[in-house]
C-alpha cells in the first residue's frame, strides 16, 4: 500500500507523487480541503504493476481451464418425440431389462443394453436404476417426466431367451425394427417354449454331476451313482418347487438326498464287498452338492461388486449365504441321523482334481456343455461352450503348474475365458456372458464350499472350516475379476464396444473430483 502523510504528525517528511521526499518548498494546497491530499489505495505505484503480473501468472498456473472431469449431473436432452411414443419406448426398455435380469444377465450388461435400446429409438436422456428386486427407468421431460417400475419375480438361467432379447436389441439398434414390431417380437420371445424338454435338462444335470465325479478322481461307478443321485434331486426339487416350497428348504432337501445316498453306500459296503477306492461315498455327495452350488450366483455377486453395483452385489451375496446355509442344514441333519444309526460318514481328500491332464480337459468340456444345456443354451452354441470349458481347465492346470495357487490360477483361466468370449460373441451372435458363465463352470468353488461345510458340520472345527470358506470366496472373486477384466479387454478388440457400455464401465473405475 502506498505511503500516506498523516495530518496529525507535524514532523512527518513531505513526499511527492511517487513517494520520494520533497526537498524544495512545499506548494500551497488547493481545493476545498485544507489538509494534505490522501491518495487512494488503487493509485498505481512503482511496484503494483509487477505484482499484478505475478499474481496473474500464478493464477494462470494454478487455476483450472476446462470443465469438470466428472459430470455431476446429466444434461437434459429433448428427444423431440411425443409423450406417448416415449412411454412406449420406456415400457419396451423396462420389459427388456426385466427379461435380462430374470434370465441371468449381470446388472452392468443389462443397464448397457437398456440404454442402447432407448437410444435406438431417439431417447438418449433415459436413467436406469436396477436393484435386486426391481428396475426403475425414467425419461426427463420439460412438460411431463415419465417414470416406470418393474418388479422382478423370477430368477433362472434361460440363456436361449436371453440371446433372443439381445438379438432384438441389435435389430432395433440397426434401425430394422419399429417400436410396435419390437413389442410384438418381445411377446413372442416371452411366450416361446424352451428349446429342450425338461427331462433333457435333468439328464444334462446328471451328466454334469458325472463329470464332476470323474474330475475329482472317481471312476465310472462313482460317475453313474452321482448322475442318478443328481437326477433324483432335480426331479424332487422340481416337484417341491411347483408346490410352493421356499428355495431355502429345497437346497436343504437336495443336500440331504445327496448325503443320504452316501450313507446308504457306506452302509451296504460290507454286504456287497465294495471298497472305498471303487466307490467312495464322499465323491458321490460332493458331486451332488457341486451341482446344487452351480446354480448360485457367487461369481455374479462378485462381478456386480466389481462393476460398480454394490447394492445388487450385497443382495445377491446374502442370497448365496442363505441358500448355502440350507445346504449346511441338510448335510448336518443327515449326518446326525447317520451317527445315531452307527453309520458315520467321513470326507476324503477332495482338494485336488484328477491327475491326468487330458482327463481334466475332457471333464471340463463335459461340465461346461452340460451346464449350457441345463441353462437352455441353443445347441449351436454348446460346442463352443465345451471348447471354452476345455480351454479353461487346461489354462487352470497350466497356471497351477507355474505355482500360482488356486486363486491365481482361477483368475488366469477366467481371464482367458472372458477374453475369448468377448472376441467370439459377434460371430456366434451370442452374449459374451453366456459363453463366459458356462465356460468357467468347471472352475466354480463348489467343491471348496462343500469341504468348508463338511468341516463345520462333521468335525466342528470352526478355524479349519473358516479357512476353507475364505479360500472358496477368494476363488469366486478371482473368477469374477478374471471374467470381467477379460471381457473389458476383449470388447474393444472385437470392436463391439459402444458408448453405453463405456458409460456403464465408468462406474467400475470410480470417480475422483
Amino acid at each position: 500500500m502506498a505511503d500516506q502523510t498523516s495530518s496529525h504528525d507535524p514532523h512527518a517528511t513531505p513526499t511527492g507523487t511517487l513517494g520520494e521526499p520533497v526537498t524544495g518548498p512545499i506548494p500551497p494546497q488547493t481545493g476545498p480541503g485544507s489538509g494534505p491530499v490522501r491518495r487512494s489505495a488503487r493509485t498505481p505505484t512503482l511496484s503494483s504493476a509487477p505484482q499484478r503480473r505475478l499474481r496473474e501468472r500464478a493464477r494462470w498456473v494454478m487455476a483450472g481451464d476446462g470443465p469438470p472431469t466428472t459430470a455431476f449431473a446429466a444434461v437434459r436432452k429433448d428427444s423431440g418425440l411425443a409423450a406417448e411414443v416415449e412411454r412406449s419406448v420406456l415400457d419396451l426398455v423396462l420389459r427388456t431389462g426385466e427379461v435380462m435380469v430374470a434370465t441371468g444377465a449381470p446388472v452392468a450388461d443389462t443397464t448397457a443394453v437398456m440404454l442402447r435400446l432407448a437410444a435406438a429409438y431417439g431417447v438418449t436422456n433415459c436413467q436406469v436404476d436396477i436393484t435386486f428386486i426391481s428396475i426403475t427407468a425414467s425419461i426427463d421431460r420439460d412438460d411431463d417426466p415419465v417414470t416406470k417400475v418393474r418388479v422382478i419375480n423370477v430368477r433362472t438361467s434361460d440363456y436361449s431367451r436371453l440371446t433372443e432379447v439381445t438379438h432384438l436389441v441389435d435389430s432395433a439398434d440397426a434401425g430394422n425394427l419399429s417400436v410396435e414390431a419390437a413389442h410384438e417380437r418381445m411377446n413372442r420371445i416371452l411366450t416361446a417354449p424352451h428349446p429342450y424338454r425338461r427331462w433333457v435338462v435333468t439328464g444334462a444335470l446328471g451328466t454334469m454331476a458325472a463329470g464332476v465325479a470323474v474330475l475329482l478322481g472317481g471312476g465310472l461307478p462313482v460317475a453313474a451313482v452321482a448322475a442318478v443321485t443328481t437326477m433324483v434331486i432335480d426331479r424332487s426339487l422340481r416337484f417341491l418347487r411347483n408346490h410352493g416350497l421356499p428355495y431355502l428348504f429345497q437346497q436343504a432337501l437336495g443336500a440331504g438326498i445327496a448325503t443320504m445316498v452316501a450313507l446308504l453306500l457306506l452302509w451296504i459296503k460290507p454286504y456287497l464287498d465294495i471298497s472305498d477306492e471303487f466307490l467312495p461315498p464322499s465323491l458321490v455327495v460332493a458331486s451332488g452338492i457341486v451341482v446344487l452350488l452351480a446354480g448360485l450366483s457367487l461369481v455374479g455377486a462378485a462381478q456386480d461388486a466389481i462393476s460398480g453395483f454394490p447394492l445388487t452385489s450385497a443382495a445377491r451375496s446374502y442370497e448365496v449365504v442363505l441358500y448355502t446355509v440350507g445346504i449346511v442344514v441338510g448335510i448336518g441333519f443327515v449326518l446326525d441321523v447317520g451317527r445315531r444309526f452307527g453309520v458315520p460318514l467321513s470326507i476324503n481328500d477332495l482338494t485336488g482334481f484328477a491327475t491326468a491332464l487330458p482327463l481334466q480337459i475332457g471333464c471340463g468340456a463335459v461340465i461346461a456343455g452340460s451346464w449350457a444345456v441345463a441353462s437352455y443354451t441353443r445347441m449351436r452354441t454348446v460346442p463352443v461352450v465345451m471348447g471354452v470349458g476345455a480351454l479353461a481347465s487346461a489354462s487352470y492346470a497350466g497356471f497351477l503348474a507355474l505355482g500360482m495357487g488356486p486363486a491365481g490360477s482361477s483368475f488366469g483361466a477366467a481371464l482367458v475365458v472372458g477374453l475369448l468370449s468377448a472376441l467370439v460373441q459377434r460371430g456366434m451372435r451370442t452374449p459374451s456372458m453366456v459363453i463366459a458363465v458356462c465356460g468357467i463352470t468347471p472352475l466354480l468353488p463348489g467343491l471348496a464350499i462343500y469341504a468348508a461345510m463338511f468341516e463345520f458340520v462333521d468335525s466342528g472345527d470352526v478355524i479349519a472350516g473358516g479357512v476353507r470358506l475364505i479360500a472358496a470366496l477368494s476363488i469366486g472373486l478371482a473368477l469374477a475379476a478374471g471374467v470381467t477384466l477379460g471381457e473389458f479387454i476383449g470388447t474393444p478388440l472385437g470392436r463391439n464396444a459402444d458408448r453405453w457400455q463405456r458409460k456403464v464401465q465408468a462406474r467400475a473405475r470410480g470417480t475422483r473430483i
